[in-house]
């Protein structure tokens, strides 16, 4: 799902290294996506979001994403843009049920067999009485 057309971009300067050029450029972006206001997702798929991303989402409903990697503004609103749908496309990704599987006779096996000598190796640490 391309939420692209969607997040608002606002930019701020840098952090970090890169002398005169990083107090006076705004490469950074700071990117948002505001879930309830998403033309493109369904009713149910924004109650997906909300509830899989509670940790990223503000009180408004806003999925916020910084990007400061790249050195030009463009490429960091790329970047931006690429992560808000990562992560948008990972959370309405169904989970694959987990099929409970029965364990085999050989590692059953396998399992006692190893229990028995580990009991053996316990065993011969006992200090012998002769009597």
């Amino acid at each position: 799902m391309d939420v692209s057309k969607e997040i608002i971009f606002r930019t701020t300067r840098s952090g970090g290294k890169g002398g005169q050029n990083v107090n006076k450029v705004e490469t950074a972006v700071l990117a948002n996506f505001h879930i309830d206001g998403s033309a493109v997702l369904s009713a149910t798929q924004k109650q997906l979001l909300r509830e899989k991303l509670v940790n990223r989402v503000n009180n408004e409903g806003y999925l916020w994403v910084k990007s400061e990697t790249h050195r030009t503004q463009l490429e960091n609103k790329a970047d931006a843009t690429r992560k808000i749908n990562e992560i948008v496309n990972k959370a309405l990704q169904k989970k694959k049920a987990r099929i409970a599987t029965k364990a085999s006779k050989a590692s059953i096996e396998k399992r006692i067999e190893s229990k028995k000598r580990k009991s053996v190796v316990k065993d011969n640490r006992r200090k012998y009485r002769g009597d």
